[in-house]
This record gives structure tokens, C-alpha cells and sequence, in this order.
């Protein structure tokens, strides 16, 4: 029987819009020449306008879908994916906002992409969210995106706004694989320049093996990169 496991690099990035943190300009161009470095083949990233991605992707010449949460001063603003492999099945799932606001902090209606990657030979399953701040978006983020996820050759990754002990969060990982065992102590990416929580979040199905995690030490975006390699196939 031959062996066709394989391996790849993938990256969650909340990239604020593209925004460089040190010069408070947008500069999609130095986070094209991040990620084209950055050996990931399929890049997940929050806070994007739709107009970015697109502009991104060009810079790139790499696919991406872009998923709408809401619109920001008439711009559509959400998730994006960038990816060197095709990407198949690419469609948005509404994240519903609670029926009534149970707290006082600032509310934002969102999304979690949901796409396939033909990779050596086998299709992963790749999502890609943004939670809200408040406890009652979270919750309805949380059973959103277990009501998507599949059991099999599935990757679910994003800025959950959560650290790992909240029990809202509890559900996933009992559900899938956390990958930040492998970070070792350096697990906090949030926020770049001096990080001092976890917030970003790549989770795997239980039939994907990672290998290897690395939250990125670069200061371009507020939160740092957090990339990770995996193995997959039969």
C-alpha cells in the first residue's frame, strides 16, 4: 500500500485591516511579502475588507475567498483565506448576533469561512472565524462553527477572542485538537509587540497530525502570525 502522507504549512494572521502597527498606514504590500515567505500554503485572516483581499490576492497571484460579516463604512469587512492551492466549496456562514445584547462592550456581527483545498491528492476542509467579545457572541460563534466543522481532514483556526481556560471555548477543544502544545512556552500572540495572551487559535481533527507551531515573531499587525505544520492523508 503506498504511503501518501503529506505535509503543509498553514498561518492564521488577524491582520487589522493590513495596517502596519508602527506607521499606523495600511501596507498591503509588506504583508504580501510576509506571506509569500512564509511557506504556509493557505493563509486564514480576520479583519479584511473585501477590496483588500482582493488586492492581496493580485499581489500574490495565490486564490482567495473572501466571507462577509458585515459592512463598515460601506465596505464589506469580514475573513479571508489566500491560498497557493485551489480552493473548491468556498461559502459563508452567518454568525447569528444574540437576540438581545447582555452586555455593555461592543458588538460586531460575524462569519466563519468555510472552504476546500485540493492538497497531494486529498481535500482538507478549512475554516476560518473571528468571535465577538462578548460572552453571548461567543456562544452563538461557538455552536456555529461545531455545527460546520466536520470529523475528518477538518482545520479550524481564527482569532477566537478567548483565552484557553474559558469554559465557552470547552466545546472545541473536546471536539478537535488544539495545536498550541506544540508552541511550547511561547503561546501568546496578542498583542505583537509585547505578547501577553492567547487569542489565536489553530485546531485540528483528530485525523491530522501536527507536527510543529510557531507564533511568528513579527510586529506588523497587532496580533503576531501563528503558523503550523501538519501532516494529513492515508
Amino acid at each position: 500500500m503506498t504511503d501518501r502522507k503529506t505535509e503543509l504549512t498553514l498561518m492564521t494572521f488577524n491582520v487589522l485591516h493590513f495596517e502596519d502597527v508602527n506607521t499606523g498606514r495600511v501596507d498591503i504590500g509588506a504583508y504580501a511579502d510576509f506571506i509569500r515567505e512564509s511557506a504556509a500554503a493557505f493563509v486564514g485572516l480576520n479583519e479584511v475588507y473585501e477590496d483588500q483581499l482582493a488586492e492581496l490576492a493580485g499581489k500574490l497571484g495565490w486564490a482567495s475567498f473572501f466571507a462577509c460579516g458585515c459592512e463598515i463604512g460601506g465596505r464589506r469587512y469580514g475573513n479571508g483565506i489566500v491560498s497557493r492551492l485551489p480552493l473548491t466549496c468556498a461559502r459563508a456562514v452567518p454568525i447569528p448576533d444574540p437576540k438581545e445584547r447582555a452586555y455593555g462592550g461592543y458588538y460586531e456581527t460575524r462569519v466563519l469561512l468555510l472552504c476546500d483545498a485540493q492538497a497531494g491528492g486529498e481535500k482538507l476542509h478549512i475554516a476560518v472565524t473571528h468571535f465577538g467579545l462578548n460572552p453571548d457572541e461567543q456562544e452563538n460563534a461557538v455552536r456555529t462553527a461545531l455545527a460546520n466543522v466536520l470529523p475528518e481532514r477538518q482545520i479550524l483556526m481564527g482569532d477566537l477572542n478567548m483565552l484557553p481556560g474559558d469554559p465557552i471555548l470547552a466545546p472545541v477543544f473536546e471536539k478537535m485538537t488544539d495545536t498550541a502544545p506544540l508552541l511550547g512556552e511561547n503561546i501568546f500572540s496578542f498583542p505583537s509587540d509585547a505578547p501577553d495572551r492567547k487569542i489565536d487559535y489553530v485546531f485540528v481533527s483528530s485525523d491530522l497530525t501536527p507536527l510543529s507551531a510557531e507564533i511568528v515573531p513579527l510586529a506588523l499587525s497587532d496580533h503576531r502570525p501563528y503558523r503550523c505544520n501538519i501532516r494529513y492523508g492515508r
